[in-house]
């Protein structure tokens, strides 16, 4: 019998290969040889930060970071929205990438025991949670969110990163959120930092910005309820505002989840958590 909390633990997380960079680039303007101030691009900018974030990481004490993973994970799971949520599509934890650990989180949606109210009745009843997670295709920055009901429904990928197979043991195509006839409530998400303002500072590869987009143009093609995206992140990761560059492509979250608790950021998310 597999334990999935130790499975779900061990997961390497599938943008592991866009995370070697070759240095940090300096993030202030730099001098030209003949004198006058050169800017640095959007992308060198992007950079500088990440490498200065990743730095910071990995120099976060093991046992602070344990705490503040056991009270990020705390707080989502005591959440009535986390709690009231059908759909949800999460990130796998990798370790290595010290992202904030989704390990129980994952388990508790798998375990589908969390009770729900239906109608407008006093009856609850254990309703059962839907699961997507992230299954890169390419290099094209192309990903989907595929359904998983257990953690043996993961594979090891050639680079021996663990996301799901493309059909169950059935021989059949797991459902893509992309595709799926109900809409997903949240998207629990991953990242280097984050501000105040919901900027959102991911890999470097654009997955989740891309697939983000094509799933909110779903979303009001189908009129369904916007999904809400919330990050999780460690204390360090919350960067003063105007710090993160952004482009017309990044998406940004709706809420942010530290370790002190929920911090809400768009109208949807001060109404619906």
């Amino acid at each position: 019998m597999i334990n999935h909390q130790v499975l779900l633990a061990s997961h390497v997380r599938i943008f592991s290969s866009s995370c070697i960079l070759s240095g940090a680039l300096n993030p202030t303007a730099a001098m030209s040889t003949s004198g006058a101030v050169v800017h640095p691009s959007v992308a060198e900018q992007k950079h500088a930060l990440r490498s200065r974030i990743k730095k910071e990481l990995r120099s976060l004490p093991a046992d602070q970071r344990s705490k503040e993973d056991t009270e990020i994970q705390n707080f989502v799971l005591n959440s009535p929205w986390f709690k009231s949520a059908k759909r949800l599509c999460a990130y796998i934890s990798c370790d290595a990438l010290r992202e904030v650990d989704t390990t129980r989180i994952l388990s508790e949606i798998l375990k589908n025991k969390t009770p729900c109210v239906l109608d407008h009745s006093d009856h609850h009843t254990q309703l059962r949670k839907k699961l997507y997670v992230p299954r890169v295709e390419d290099k094209n920055s192309n990903m989907r969110m595929l359904h998983i009901s257990t953690t043996e429904d993961l594979i090891a990928s050639s680079m021996n990163i663990f996301e799901p197979s493309p059909t169950d043991a059935s021989g059949n195509l797991r459902e893509d959120a992309m595709l799926a006839s109900e809409p997903v409530d949240i998207f629990l998400l991953p990242g280097v930092a984050f501000d105040r303002q919901g900027h959102r500072l991911g890999r470097g590869g654009g997955y989740y910005d891309v697939l983000l987009k094509n799933y909110k143009e779903l979303a009001k093609e189908q009129k369904w309820k916007q999904p809400l995206l919330i990050a999780l992140a460690y204390s360090l990761q919350i960067i003063d505002e105007k710090e993160i560059p952004v482009t017309d492509n990044d998406v940004s979250v709706d809420a942010l989840v530290s370790p002190s608790g929920l911090i809400p950021i768009t109208p949807a998310s001060f109404k619906d958590l």
